[in-house]
């Protein structure tokens, strides 16, 4: 399957991490049932780049990578496994409307069994959206902005992952990073089917 990691080097990021898992492991407090709001340190600068990090349901994580999307000024690029959340196609479709190039890659298997899966909306509005054709899962859930942002993580652009799944998200404020990312999008996208 496709995936993705990465390896950050910061004692304020452990401890969000380790406070959620605290949440889930010693409170028992699962989904909805999370305490919203309580990410130790939900922006942390990280050698001069900043990284937001999120989990959901308890951060609101869907307003924060719409605002991300909304923001783009030359590109977005996506990667998702699956991907119903209307709002994250608004934006999307707005911004490719307002002459940014959008471009994206949705697993195959998703595309056909998910309802409400935004990807033929987004092909009707234009948006060069193709189906993974490589083999195993294309299990990514990424976003790249402008060449300069990468958001990634746990979280699928759905409504579970808003409200009921615990997932992780982080956006990375870094072109290096981002270039790597963005090789990966290439390597797909240029793989993958209309």
């Amino acid at each position: 399957d496709h995936n993705n990691m990465v390896q950050l080097f910061s004692t304020q990021i452990a401890q969000d991490y380790t406070h959620e898992f605290e949440e889930m492991f010693v409170d028992d407090h699962f989904g909805s049932n999370s305490v919203a709001g309580d990410t130790p340190y939900p922006s942390v600068n990280l050698n001069g780049r900043q990284v937001e990090v999120y989990f959901s349901p308890d951060d609101g994580v869907l307003q924060h990578l719409v605002a991300l999307v909304a923001g783009a000024q030359s590109s977005i690029d996506f990667l998702a496994y699956s991907f119903t959340a209307d709002e994250l196609a608004d934006a999307m479709i707005a911004r490719a409307q307002a002459g940014v190039r959008v471009r994206g890659v949705m697993e195959d298997n998703q595309i056909e069994s998910n309802q409400g899966t935004e990807f033929e909306r987004l092909r009707q509005a234009g948006i060069p959206v193709y189906r993974d054709t490589l083999s195993g899962l294309m299990h990514h859930k990424v976003i790249v902005v402008d060449g300069q942002v990468v958001e990634l993580g746990s979280y699928n652009y759905s409504a579970s992952a808003e409200s009921r799944n615990d997932e992780n998200v982080m956006i990375v404020h870094d072109p290096q990073v981002a270039g790597q990312y963005t090789a990966e999008f290439e390597r797909i996208f240029t793989r993958s089917s209309q």
